[in-house]
């Protein structure tokens, strides 16, 4: 599957087509991704005892895959995916643009990296505890 969870995809077809929604969870074995506010759906939830309250929720129920596009995120628009392997990693690439569409894992340590240095200067200039 070219969709993976955290990926921004626009609705193509159905009840909810030309929305765009963040992806919950990916489900490869049935071809099927639950998209944020996609396909909601009334879940029925019975009190089981006396303290509950028995409620009717709404949940994002699956969709098929074959009916999103992946929004690039540096050119903004729907695009197929494109595979290039670069040193010793394949990655996914906007066909339009070229960007790469995976967030690798080195960016996202640098990211936490950064955060905890900020958080560590912040209280070292503060005066530490207050």
């Amino acid at each position: 599957m070219k969709v993976k969870k955290n990926d921004t995809v626009l609705i193509l077809t159905g009840k909810d087509a030309g929305k765009t929604g963040k992806v919950l969870v990916s489900l490869p074995k049935d071809e099927k991704i639950v998209v944020d506010g996609v396909n909601v759906q009334k879940k029925h939830k019975k009190a089981r005892n006396a303290n509950e309250v028995s409620a009717i929720t709404d949940q994002a129920g699956p969709i098929s895959v074959s009916n999103v596009m992946v929004v690039c995120p540096a050119c903004g628009k729907a695009t197929r995916v494109a595979y290039k392997v670069e040193g010793d990693k394949k990655v996914r690439v906007c066909k339009k643009c070229g960007a790469i569409l995976d967030a690798t894992k080195e960016a996202k340590e640098v990211k936490k990296a950064t955060k905890r240095k900020t958080k560590k200067t912040e209280n070292k200039e503060d005066g530490g505890n207050e």
